[in-house]
């Protein structure tokens, strides 16, 4: 390393500019190589800037909460972001109201189906109960996941994880699944990704195309407000059942 990057470095590691610049150059990186790649799935930016970061962190012997106190912007920027995903659904406006049935059916079944599907293979695997309450709600977005686990007897972070890994998961095997589905309706593309990958999905969704991105918002949130709601509820009746 030449002296120059050599002082540049040491500067950076000491300032919270840190985290900002490795976040963002890191998803640049991704975002380079998942163009070059043709946009395919297995090279999911999300997933290769956090793999990225982890090398940079770990070799540069970075502490995450020196790190996070930088990339605690792009952290803040999540909430604004979320809230615009409103400019999308209202150009669906009409379609949305027209498939209210239909939607509303596959929001309950879904969220179910990730809440109950996830609690129960975990329990078969011999997963503790923090573990298990951490795990019943992945299919969220992080804020919400941490705020249900933590008062449930979950772990905050342990969640977080979770939530992250199911996104990234849900993106890369999507298109796969939907061409084996042969599902070829962006709203149910999309509505079904926001739904089972939260906010990265949402992120992959859009990459589909505008509407999809439209319905995979919009079942994102809905999700996370039927979660939120229900689970402090099945959790109880869960454990029951497992006799713990």
């Amino acid at each position: 390393m030449t002296p120059q990057l050599t002082e540049l470095w040491v500067y950076l590691s000491a300032s919270p500019l840190l985290g900002l610049t490795l976040t963002l150059v890191a998803y640049q990186a991704a975002f380079w190589l998942y163009r070059r790649s043709g946009f395919h799935p297995l090279a999911n930016p999300v997933m290769l800037a956090i793999a990225m970061l982890a090398i940079v962190l770990w070799l540069g012997n970075i502490d995450y909460r020196r790190y996070f106190d930088g990339a605690q912007f792009v952290h803040f920027l999540l909430g604004p972001a979320t809230v615009a995903l409103a400019i999308p659904l209202y150009a669906e406006w009409p379609r949305l109201k027209a498939m209210a049935g239909p939607l509303l059916i596959a929001l309950v079944v879904g969220s179910l189906t990730a809440v109950l599907s996830a609690y129960t293979i975990g329990a078969l695997l011999g997963a503790s109960r923090a573990s298990l309450i951490s795990l019943a709600p992945k299919s969220v977005t992080t804020p919400i996941a941490m705020a249900v686990a933590e008062p449930l007897g979950g772990l905050p972070a342990l969640a977080a994880a979770l939530v992250v890994l199911t996104g990234v998961i849900g993106a890369v095997s999507a298109p796969y699944l939907y061409r084996w589905l042969r599902i070829n309706d962006d709203a149910v593309r999309g509505f079904a990704i926001g739904l089972a990958a939260h906010g990265i999905g949402t992120a992959r969704a859009f990459q589909i195309s505008a509407q999809a991105g439209a319905f995979a918002a919009l079942a994102m949130g809905l999700n996370g407000i039927l979660t939120a709601l229900c689970l402090p509820w099945i959790l109880p009746w869960l454990e029951r059942l497992g006799g713990r």
